[in-house]
């Protein structure tokens, strides 16, 4: 449930910015009118993401068991992908995000209302598709349906508070610190569905190898232990790994995280000659 929360804290906070950029820019600019068009944008863009998260649980049901292992390698395989992408363009677009937001608003308004919406559900909708993926994946293997469904509810419940303070300036996050934090922790957490992808081949017998563990610390990691649970909920992590799990999370979580910690390079001005200047 821990790792669910923080999916959904992140991606509900990068949606109630963007909701947040919308609205702010409409009421300065003094076109409240045009508000119900980003609300039904937004609403639309929502239900669809809860209905894909829906047919994703209810149509896997439906397959047979090794069918649906090889589903959950995709899935996680592709949530991977998302998160990965995501965290790099949050870390580059942050701070232009509000500019290119207004522009797309600006060039909408002139075209008509549906276009209007149309940038609020789009804005909206990346992130909602995202988020259902990125759910189904981080629940598999759940020991109930409850536990997923209250971590993804109380992190989306959580970002919408803080937007709403960030929006009235009732609160201030430095929120360059806070995705930083936030991404290191999700390249671990989807290191550890990297991982999942690669057991869920293994148990469809896709790939063998399922018996050859790399290590096995289960004595000191018992099953009920909290410590464990919570380690497994968060990270994926299991106290007797197969030799392909344990590689799969050191090659993608090890240089992703490197990547992503390492410094942005910042563009240095051009150095001027004097006879630039005097020209």
């Amino acid at each position: 449930m821990t790792a669910i929360y923080l999916i959904g804290l992140r991606e509900g906070l990068e949606i109630t910015l963007v909701v947040s950029i919308l609205v702010a820019f409409l009421v300065k600019s003094d076109r409240r009118p045009l508000l119900r068009l980003v609300w039904a944008g937004v609403a639309l863009a929502a239900v669809i993401s809860v209905g894909f998260a829906v047919l994703l649980r209810v149509g896997v049901a439906t397959l047979s068991s090794t069918h649906q292992e090889l589903f959950e390698a995709i899935a996680s395989f592709v949530a991977v992908a998302f998160v990965t992408w995501m965290i790099f363009w949050m870390r580059r677009m942050a701070r232009h995000m509000g500019r290119e937001l207004r522009g797309k608003m600006e060039g909408a308004i002139q075209v008509g209302p549906a276009a209007v919406a149309g940038v609020a559900f789009l804005a909206v909708i990346r992130e909602g598709l995202e988020t259902s993926v990125l759910f189904y994946a981080a629940a598999q293997g759940a020991a109930d349906s409850v536990r997923p469904l209250i971590g993804i509810t109380l992190g989306l419940l959580t970002a919408v508070v803080l937007g709403w303070l960030l929006y009235i300036s009732a609160v201030r996050i430095n929120l360059s610190t806070f995705f930083t934090w936030t991404g290191a922790l999700l390249v671990l957490v989807a290191a550890g569905i990297f991982k999942y992808g690669f057991h869920d081949l293994q148990e469809s017998n896709v790939l063998g190898g399922l018996n050859h563990h790399a290590f096995d610390v289960t004595s000191a990691f018992p099953p009920s232990a909290w410590y464990a649970e919570l380690l497994r909920g968060m990270f994926n992590f299991t106290p007797a790994p197969s030799v392909i799990e344990t590689v799969a999370w050191l090659a993608y979580g090890i240089p992703v995280l490197v990547l992503f910690l390492w410094p942005a390079r910042t563009r240095q001005p051009a150095a001027t000659t004097p006879a630039t200047t005097a020209s």
